[in-house]
């Protein structure tokens, strides 16, 4: 049983009550009144977690239940010799199948912990439309089938204790039109399809980045708002991710809608939240900027943050992901934080719940590098510049399967208080840096760089380098520093 007419249009009554007596109007020019909260911009490191329905095929990648029904496709061949026919077992029918008998949050919190995450980003629901959390807008949430659990409460409650701001992320909106395939030939997705149908709606996919194909239905946005809004009643998530379809211009006045909802009620309790967007999804300056597997050549004035996975080849668990390594993870973040941006990094448990054997390796070695150089990170501020170095990054979207040769010359830039860190992306074995940046130089020309140095330190050893400034460079040199992963000098200004 779903929620009736009625009801909805109670729902968005109250949402409509929300916004009239808040401090923020579902405008633009009213929601640039936003302030991105310091928590957020001191966090710098994140953990994303796609996890749901899809992980039991564990097939190809986290859209299994939109590529399944595309005939001809590796998902369409391998779920019929698998499975059986569509018109037989269709998606729906991996939901009993899902039953997360593993699932600890507590270990998972414990694990985010240890990993130096601070925050948690899980997805409440993809664009499959099966809700991991408990609803009163559907029947298909993980705590009324599946595993008949809470996940999105259990975490929430886990992360909190071990004081990891909790967030929560919507991809519902791709549910429009990402189930279309299976009308095109005998499957289980046949009309009429009402609301609260697991598959409704399954319109026609004309491309799924044209934002000139038949536009969202108002019934539909509604729909889409009032889930959105029940996120953020049930869970007071302090960051709410939306995937990129909400760039369609048929959304723009229900986004204004739910950020004015939102913002208001985090005024109301007392919080401090922010919306992350892609695109021009949202105006400049009323929500975070993100970048999806992708990074900025160069610093930015402004806040973002990047979203990218342990994995190159999905953003869940399949059989055959591939991994990344822990040393190119911590670079992007050091890169990313020198570029007043923040990494929300993905893991991808399995649908009994467990993580991953690589995915916790990773985390861990991630955890053991901040504990030893966070100070550089967590709370950090840019320099004037981020970096130097032979190596660029290319910028945008997807750019996150490149794999980089970074080199001793390769340095990035945060400022701590009264320290600034070099971070040396690939330490050399001879110990000999030289940070150009640093150069000696005479004042009158203006240079980058012009104050004293106190004195230079590496974390992590208890080794005292020499260092000289010289018109080359601040040229440090160190005997005992063996590293296969960043090393951060740590350099005192007067």
């Amino acid at each position: 049983m779903t929620v009736n007419s009625s009801d909805m249009q109670a729902y968005l009554k109250e949402i409509t009550k929300v916004i009239e007596k808040g401090p923020f109007e579902a405008t633009w020019d009213s929601l640039f009144q936003m302030k991105v909260p310091d928590w957020y911009r001191d966090a710098k490191f994140g953990i994303f977690i796609h996890w749901g329905v899809y992980t039991v095929p564990a097939f190809g990648s986290e859209w299994y239940s939109r590529n399944m029904y595309i005939q001809g496709s590796p998902e369409f061949e391998h779920h019929l010799a698998t499975y059986g026919p569509h018109k037989e077992f269709g998606y729906k029918d991996f939901i009993p199948m899902f039953k997360a008998e593993n699932f600890d949050p507590e270990e998972w919190a414990q694990l985010f912990k240890e990993a130096g995450a601070r925050y948690v980003m899980p997805v409440a629901e993809h664009h499959d439309g099966f809700q991991m959390y408990h609803s009163d807008i559907s029947e298909y949430n993980a705590s009324k089938m599946g595993p008949k659990r809470d996940v999105l409460g259990e975490l929430e409650e886990a992360v909190s204790d071990k004081s990891i701001t909790f967030g929560a992320s919507s991809h519902r909106i791709e549910h429009w039109f990402f189930m279309g395939h299976g009308k095109e030939f005998d499957s289980d997705i046949k009309e009429p399809l009402q609301r609260g149908d697991f598959y409704w709606p399954a319109m026609k996919e004309y491309g799924t980045h044209d934002l000139n194909s038949p536009s969202p239905t108002q019934e539909f946005l509604e729909d889409w708002l009032i889930r959105s809004c029940e996120i953020v009643d049930r869970y007071r998530p302090k960051v709410f991710y939306f995937d990129w379809w909400i760039q369609h211009p048929a959304a723009k006045p229900y986004l204004k809608q739910f950020a004015a909802y939102y913002y208001n009620r985090a005024a109301e309790w007392g919080i401090e939240v922010a919306i992350n967007y892609k695109h021009d999804a949202f105006m400049f300056n009323t929500a975070v900027l993100d970048i999806e597997r992708g990074q900025f050549a160069e610093q930015k004035p402004y806040f973002w943050q990047t979203c990218t996975s342990v994995a190159t080849n999905s953003w869940s668990y399949t059989e055959n992901n591939h991994y990344k390594t822990s040393y190119s993870l911590i670079c992007d973040l050091v890169d990313i934080v020198s570029k007043n941006g923040t990494l929300l990094l993905n893991i991808d448990p399995k649908a009994d719940g467990t993580i991953p054997d690589q995915d916790r390796q990773i985390l861990l070695e991630i955890g053991e590098w901040l504990k030893v150089n966070g100070e550089a990170i967590y709370g950090s501020k840019v320099w004037r510049k981020f970096g130097e170095g032979p190596t660029g990054i290319e910028e945008g979207q997807f750019t996150d399967g490149e794999v980089r040769q970074y080199t001793s010359e390769d340095i990035r830039f945060t400022v701590n208080g009264s320290y600034l860190y070099a971070t040396v992306l690939a330490y050399p074995a001879n110990g000999e840096v030289t940070i150009k940046s640093l150069a000696e130089q005479d004042a009158s020309k203006l240079p980058h760089f012009h104050g004293l140095i106190k004195d230079v330190t590496i974390l992590g050893t208890d080794e005292k380098p020499e260092w000289k400034r010289t018109a080359a460079g601040l040229e440090v040199q160190t005997q005992q520093v063996q590293s296969d992963k960043p090393v951060v000098l740590k350099i005192e200004l007067d």
